[in-house]
């Protein structure tokens, strides 16, 4: 049985106040796919805050001020051999400075992975970003949204509770990840940023 999900749409606009929070989504993609994903989780992230409030980043060409400035870090990678990949563990070795000045501390974190197989390992790179985020004295947030199904067009079909897992096939990036992957990718980031908005200081 399929429960009902709402894809997250703009706010109406009102009086309300832009919320002055920010989210980087930090990815590494070599063909594309992972790409794909930080952008739909930040086109859900930009559901609810500006455009300039919420960008994706390539690991290889990295806005340490942005970076350093969001409340929340969302960290993307492919699976490589079972882990994250060599460039990806390069970036997070960079950030020990960081790390050892507590300069991440309290900031918002999340994850997301993609694979070509249905289970691809991904687990295993969720929680070695999930463990450098907490390196970092950060603060998690997982993936609640209970799957809708297994089809490519379900949301959460790989029923993925601590972060976001997706898969794609050996095609395009245009072709894959799936639409059900991509929405759901889209569902989070939007999830990610009604959560740091609802918890933002007064």
């Amino acid at each position: 049985m399929k429960s009902s999900v709402t894809l997250p749409v703009p706010p109406s606009t009102s009086s309300a106040a832009t919320p002055n929070v920010s989210i980087a989504v930090i990815y590494h993609s070599s063909y594309g796919h992972t790409k794909r994903v930080a952008e739909a989780v930040v086109t859900g992230a930009r559901q609810q805050l500006p455009e300039s409030q919420a960008k994706a980043i390539d690991i290889h060409n990295v806005d340490w001020d942005f970076v350093d400035g969001a409340d929340l870090l969302v960290f993307g990678s492919a699976v490589y051999m079972g882990s994250a990949p060599a460039a990806f563990k390069t970036f997070m070795d960079e950030t020990s400075k960081r790390w050892y000045h507590r300069e991440w501390e309290g900031k918002w974190a999340a994850g997301f992975a993609n694979s070509g197989g249905l289970s691809g390992d991904k687990l295993a790179v969720l929680q070695q970003i999930c463990i450098f985020a907490m390196q970092h004295g950060m603060n998690w947030i997982g993936m609640p949204l209970m799957p809708t199904g297994h089809g490519e067009e379900d949301l959460n079909r790989l029923s993925s509770f601590l972060g976001l897992m997706t898969q794609s096939m050996n095609a395009p990036p245009e072709e894959t990840p799936p639409k059900g992957d991509i929405d759901t990718a889209i569902w989070f980031g939007d999830h990610l940023a009604k959560t740091i908005i609802k918890h933002q200081p007064n």
